[in-house]
């Protein structure tokens, strides 16, 4: 039963996918006698916790009821007043949590907050689950730079494009459908400049009740022009672009955060390494970001190993043309033993297309 009520809680705390970053997921079920008289979520980043709305629509029945929280719950004032705090002014007399917060803030002061209020507290219950839906979280707590996810559609034969850069479209519709629910899910958005104008894409999250990503442009040599879709269209002021400091002052860049309100993100010379971009990314409190391309931007994560996770879509196309665009370029591995390799995959079927979703880091 522990695990039925837990896993309730899984479920309602996804309902905050893209709208609670950089804050965790957080689901919470009140049960008191075999009845659920309680459940909440974190709805929204500086809103009300999961536990609080789980406790105010259990109301009285909460005194001497069960709480299923799927993190740790908080022991200090943030934004809003300690979660603990308002579990032990309830009357809960049992707390089932499932994953510890890894913050300093929290991590087992919240559990101890509990237990010194004589609340029986019970630790680990689906911990696996519980800690994978807030892996971008705890990526970023623990190093201040956002969980990167991969995201690309390739040809049986490996190419993003052909070699003139038609890409539209590689995979099927149902897969393209995925790729909006990954847009909402992750709070920023990330393509080279290449991209930007091959495709002029819009990276927005096309989903019911979606939240446009950040979208960040890695564009070293300003050569965005305000006829393109992720400029022209900014009226959500969303759209961030990491270029030279060199360029700061001219009357491109000017003109760009002037009159159609883009954000900068500066950094020495115009070659710019994933680790520094992520490190900047991570300054402007950015959890987590969706790697779209291209073969560059994605070479170089690669290369640099900072890639977390993601997700690779296979097409029933062969281009057959050693000029096309590769997903991935620029190694010289001599030995099949020295090869990338990609951990805990699964297999997605979307029609004809196969989604290889995997890990590359511990998180």
């Amino acid at each position: 039963m522990d695990k039925k009520y837990m896993e309730m809680a899984l479920e309602i705390a996804e309902k905050g996918l893209g709208h609670v970053n950089p804050n965790p997921l957080v689901g919470a079920v009140v049960v008191k006698d075999g009845t659920v008289v309680g459940k909440g979520y974190h709805g929204v980043y500086g809103g009300p916790h999961a536990e609080v709305y789980a406790l105010d629509e259990a109301g009285k029945s909460a005194e001497g009821a069960d709480i299923y929280v799927t993190l740790e719950p908080c022991s200090h004032y943030g934004k809003t007043p300690p979660c603990a705090k308002k579990i032990i002014e309830s009357g809960i007399k049992r707390c089932f949590v499932g994953s510890i917060d890894p913050n300093p803030l929290v991590s087992g002061k919240g559990i101890e907050m509990l237990k010194e209020n004589d609340i029986e507290v019970h630790t680990g219950v689906l911990k696996e689950e519980c800690d994978n839906i807030n892996k971008a979280f705890f990526k970023y707590i623990k190093e201040k730079i956002p969980y990167l996810f991969l995201k690309c559609a390739i040809t049986l034969d490996g190419k993003i494009a052909s070699r003139n850069g038609d890409s539209k479209w590689i995979s099927n519709e149902t897969a393209r459908e995925k790729v909006q629910f990954y847009r909402n899910k992750f709070m920023g958005i990330m393509v080279g400049i290449g991209t930007v104008l091959n495709d002029n894409p819009r990276l927005t999250a096309r989903i019911e009740n979606g939240v446009n990503p950040l979208r960040i442009i890695v564009d070293p040599h300003l050569k965005v022009n305000t006829e393109l879709n992720i400029i022209s269209n900014n009226y959500d002021k969303k759209t961030i672009i990491i270029t030279s400091e060199n360029n700061t002052g001219t009357a491109k860049y000017s003109e760009l955060e002037n009159e159609f309100g883009i954000k900068f993100i500066t950094l020495p010379d115009y070659e710019f390494s994933v680790s520094d971009i992520l490190r900047e990314l991570g300054r402007a409190k950015i959890d987590s970001v969706l790697l779209e391309g291209g073969e560059k931007m994605i070479s170089k994560a690669f290369s640099e190993k900072l890639i977390d996770g993601g997700e690779i879509f296979i097409s029933d196309k062969i281009l057959g043309d050693s000029s096309g665009k590769s997903f991935i370029s620029g190694f010289s591995t001599e030995k099949i033993s020295d090869s990338i390799i990609l951990r805990n995959i699964k297999y997605n079927l979307y029609g004809n297309n196969i989604g290889v979703e995997f890990e590359l880091q511990e998180v």
